[in-house]
């Protein structure tokens, strides 16, 4: 066996603990989703003498659902007792996974970058997640955990998160964007504060640690326009074209969790790993490709690509199983 997958899976308490803290992890999300269907509140309303059923929003929003009946009553109850069991259900979940990721630390379950993950739940409290896809060396992090290894420091070490975004989604995604932040940075920063764009490189944020997050696009074609920003913001991204990068839009894709340093969590979402390699396998050809990358290139090919047959057949087998469940979407 290469030296970069001697040693590596996980201690079986780690792996047990992995195991359970991404069941919880799941279950959170579906309540989470749950929640969402009950947010804001059903109160009565009198009007000129008449009581109505209003529906409000989170931003107070209001609808009338209909005056006061047998029908608006048994709406109101069910609405309430719904509210009622998925908000306990969820304060009972958040407090579980926080356990979880408590004994994640304690047990060196996860090393995927802490940033790295507050950045993917970032996305995901925002709801931009669907807009994305987690490209690049940071996408090894969902292939370990789903196989139940860590690859060697060498094969996953980078400072950078590369972002791929769907410029097919992008009138829909600035909808939801202007819902969460002014810019696409400003949103980063919920995650912290010094991420700055520089200058001379509109595509990439750098914090003061010097942990980068580049976005890319695939290249120009049909109607996209060129160059793009990602919102009205003077200081947001602008996004780079990657080659081939429709190729990665288009492959089958995989979801998994992935646990922080700290011993946090968060839901990556990113290509089939059996994309990943033929991406890895190609830029090994550029000639222009930077001769320690092209080794990282083959080497990360390589690892995912063992990873593949011996770990996870059933990839190869059916691709379709690597995309994300239902609960996710």
């Amino acid at each position: 066996m290469n030296f970069y997958l001697e040693s590596l899976d996980l201690e079986p308490d780690a792996a047990r603990q992995y195991i359970d803290a991404r069941t919880a992890f799941i279950e959170l999300e579906r309540t989470a989703k749950s929640a969402k269907q009950v947010r804001g509140g059903m109160v009565w309303k009198t009007v000129q003498g008449k009581a109505y059923l209003i529906r409000t929003s989170a931003t107070g929003q209001q609808k009338s659902l209909g005056r006061r009946s047998a029908e608006t009553e048994a709406m109101y109850q069910r609405f309430t007792d719904q509210k009622q069991a998925v908000t306990s259900r969820l304060t009972s979940l958040k407090a579980m996974v926080s356990k979880h990721e408590r004994m994640n630390r304690a047990l060196r379950v996860g090393r995927v970058p802490s940033i790295a993950v507050a950045i993917l739940n970032r996305l995901a409290d925002a709801e931009l997640s669907p807009y994305f896809r987690v490209v690049g060396t940071h996408a090894l992090y969902a292939y370990e955990a789903a196989a139940g290894i860590h690859f060697a420091s060498e094969v996953t070490a980078t400072r950078d998160i590369d972002l791929l975004w769907d410029t097919r989604k992008r009138v829909a995604f600035a909808q939801t964007l202007a819902k969460d932040s002014p810019s696409m940075l400003a949103a980063l920063q919920k995650v912290d504060k010094t991420f700055q764009i520089p200058p001379d490189q509109k595509y990439t944020a750098i914090n003061q640690n010097g942990y980068e997050v580049d976005i890319l696009r695939r290249m120009a074609k049909e109607d996209d326009p060129h160059p793009i920003r990602l919102s009205h913001a003077e200081d947001d991204f602008w996004v780079v074209q990657a080659q081939r990068a429709e190729d990665l839009l288009n492959a089958p894709a995989f979801s998994e969790i992935v646990v922080a340093e700290n011993g946090t969590m968060a839901r990556m979402h990113t290509l089939h790993p059996a994309a990943f390699v033929q991406f890895k396998r190609w830029l090994v050809t550029r000639p222009n490709r930077d001769p320690i990358k092209r080794r990282r290139d083959a080497l990360q090919a390589d690892a995912v690509e063992w990873v593949l047959k011996e770990r996870l057949p059933h990839l190869l087998l059916h691709p379709d199983s690597a995309r994300p469940p239902s609960s996710s979407n």
